[in-house]
């Protein structure tokens, strides 16, 4: 089980995850979508046969812990909500699908296994932000050891609505499980190029309150020997 907190009442939410979802290419603009193929394809990572992408990683990938380890000096993150699929109840947070960038070139499935996939300790009911959802900014910073450069924003309104992707989901995997953790695919990198730093930061800021969901770690490099 992993404990998460509801932000607002700081209420415990028990989730117990049976499955890990990552979805790709989710845009709603299919242009941008076939821009950032071919983005992703100058850069080597092979284009897919259907869009959106979907990938599974074991459940020991998943973790709110801030700080963790990766091999290899090319993986970086890239922010992204994070469904949480429980019964009838479906909790928001906020997470990065971190990637070795080198293996996706040749491997996708494996690029995402091998590294962490960190999300927030706290989450918002999906049911609270719905109507506003896509106003929602979704922002990530990179750095050494603090935010030293932003590196993406963008709103909510660019990836998917939760609605329309589980509904993809469910048609394409079947029935989802409880306990489904569904990574919603991100938006376009500042630059257009893959930045690897230790510390990475992804915020999900709802302009309407003023309150955030945050996503803060550092990745260390473990040396193989």
């Amino acid at each position: 089980m992993v404990k998460f907190k509801l932000q607002l009442t700081r209420q415990d939410v028990g989730f117990v995850p049976r499955r890990i979802i990552i979805a790709g290419y989710t845009g709603r603009n299919q242009e941008e979508v076939r821009a950032h193929i071919n983005e992703l394809a100058a850069q080597g990572v092979p284009a897919p046969a259907e869009i959106p992408t979907i990938f599974r990683v074991t459940l020991d990938r998943l973790t709110t812990d801030s700080e963790t380890e990766v091999v290899g000096e090319h993986t970086s993150g890239e922010a992204e909500t994070v469904l949480l699929v429980d019964g009838k109840d479906i909790w928001v947070g906020i997470g990065s699908d971190h990637t070795d960038r080198e293996l996706e070139k040749v491997n996708i499935t494996a690029s995402k296994q091998v590294c962490p996939k960190p999300v927030s300790a706290e989450v918002w009911r999906y049911a609270d932000v719905r109507e506003r959802w896509d106003s929602l900014v979704l922002r990530s910073w990179v750095g050494e050891s603090s935010r030293e450069q932003l590196y993406q924003e963008g709103r909510m309104s660019a990836v998917l609505r939760p609605e329309d992707l589980l509904a993809i989901l469910r048609r394409r995997l079947g029935k989802l499980v409880d306990g489904a953790v569904i990574f919603t695919g991100t938006i376009p990198l500042i630059g257009g190029l893959f930045v690897p730093r230790p510390y990475f930061e992804a915020e999900l800021f709802d302009e309407s309150t003023g309150h955030s969901l945050r996503c803060v770690y550092r990745a260390r490099r473990v040396d193989a020997s």
